[in-house]
């Protein structure tokens, strides 16, 4: 069931093979350059102990990019953290899996989502053995550059938004769907934002994303968001008074998505489709651009103190919505390790139980697809509910842009007809997906 990468064909000039070979030692280079930059930030806060640290942080990453770029046997965790034993567990399984004649899981020749999952890993542990930087998040500027970059399309945003809630009471059952599908799909090609797969290049939003969404329209390949609308209308329609409907969102990138997301947030409790809104992102940071819980607060703080009003209003009005528990951030390890979902249950049994309560969990980004599918090679008409392999903690929906060669559900032959007109259609971040797996 697990493949092996090098055990398909053209693996060698796969997305996944150039992922490991270009894209993750440039993402490396870059961490090592940042952590050279604040070299005088470091010796302000530490004195002499900072540069030191700065400098083994660099030395254990300079040893990191070299074992991938040499294709070395992957190696276990030494610093104990909070999934250090989890981790290595899931190492000697992948060992297990290897027919290789040295019996090493080796960077090249290991699933692609795992070797990915590791190196990020990694660069959380070259920073919490280099103590006392060991808080340091060395994402956090491309992070913060993304939302300084994007402020044009967020105003207009948070603009479309007040004027929305504004009009709230007024809409009928129709325009509040059509509001709903626009807010969705916003939320959608915000995911386009991500940092990991321009190797920490800016990739921020300076189109006015409101205009463009018919525009957009042809490019979602599973469009489930009827599902969702009936779902949670049929919830509204028949909560008693006192009852809670909640709705789940596993985060992915912060800055312009996560603005788009709180965005679709905000109107879900402001038209009454939820009472409540958890979100779930990372606990180190992670695949770049992936959102802490310091990225969260720091950019409800950034949108309430803009110097827009409408702006500033939702900032205001987030925070409002976290004092009063209508918004709840949640984070777990479990986001952060290799396992794929349907695992949850045995690796996580605390995290599925939770996820059990919602009404409807709303799935970001590519990781999240990647680890719900298990990232194999699936033919592209199977089934979703068959590509989940049991996970099912509640109806939930997949929202992701397509950057990774793996895609279910689709009409028989849709995928194979992209594949003729446009060979990299399933990597470039063109095409999206709404796929709904619950009652319908």
């Amino acid at each position: 069931f697990h493949h092996i990468p090098d055990e398909f064909s053209g693996f060698f000039m796969s997305f996944a093979y150039l992922t490991v070979k270009d894209r993750i030692p440039q993402i490396l280079t870059k961490v090592i350059d940042t952590l050279h930059r604040h070299k005088s930030e470091f010796f302000e806060k530490h004195g002499e102990e900072g540069v030191e640290a700065e400098k083994k942080a660099i030395s254990l990453l300079s040893k990191l990019r070299n074992e991938l770029q040499t294709d070395k046997p992957i190696i276990p965790l030494v610093e104990k953290f909070v999934d250090t034993d989890i981790w290595n567990q899931y190492l000697e399984y992948q060992q297990s899996l290897i027919n290789e004649s040295d019996g090493k899981s080796r960077w090249f020749y290991s699933p692609w989502l795992f070797v990915e999952c590791y190196m990020y890993r990694r660069i959380h542990e070259a920073i919490i053995q280099s103590p006392p930087i060991n808080y340091f998040d060395v994402f956090k500027e491309s992070k913060e550059q993304n939302f300084y970059e994007s402020q044009e399309s967020i105003i207009a945003l948070c603009t479309h938004l007040q004027k929305l809630i504004k009009a709230i009471e007024d809409l009928d059952e129709n325009q509040l769907k059509d509001e709903f599908f626009k807010l969705l799909q916003i939320s959608l090609w915000g995911n386009k934002c991500d940092l990991s797969l321009s190797a920490g290049e800016g990739s921020s939003q300076k189109t006015d994303v409101v205009n463009s969404l018919e525009d957009l329209k042809p490019f979602i390949l599973v469009n489930d968001v009827e599902h969702l609308w009936s779902l949670l209308r049929n919830c509204k329609k028949t909560r008693e008074k006192a009852s809670v409907i909640s709705v789940y969102i596993v985060l992915d990138n912060s800055g312009f998505e996560l603005v788009t997301d709180l965005i679709l947030a905000n109107f879900l409790l402001s038209s009454k489709l939820a009472t409540e809104v958890h979100f779930y992102g990372k606990m180190i940071p992670w695949f770049v651009s992936d959102t802490t819980v310091h990225d969260f607060n720091w950019l409800i703080e950034q949108v309430k103190h803009a110097n827009h009003k409408w702006m500033s209003k939702c900032g205001a009005d987030w925070e409002d919505y976290i004092k009063m528990g209508k918004w709840v951030y949640h984070d777990h390890i479990f986001w952060t390790l290799p396992h794929e979902y349907c695992a949850m249950p045995q690796v996580a049994p605390d995290l599925y139980a939770e996820l059990q309560k919602a009404h409807l969990i709303l799935f970001k980004g590519d990781l999240n697809y990647r680890k719900l599918t298990g990232d194999r090679k699936w033919e592209f008409s199977v089934p979703f509910h068959q590509a989940l392999n049991g996970f099912h903690p509640a109806p939930l929906c997949a929202i992701r842009t397509l950057k990774a060669e793996v895609q279910v559900g689709l009409q028989p032959g849709q995928g194979e007809q992209l594949m003729a007109s446009e060979p990299s259609w399933w990597t470039t971040g063109k095409y999206g997906i709404f796929q709904y797996n619950g009652p319908l």
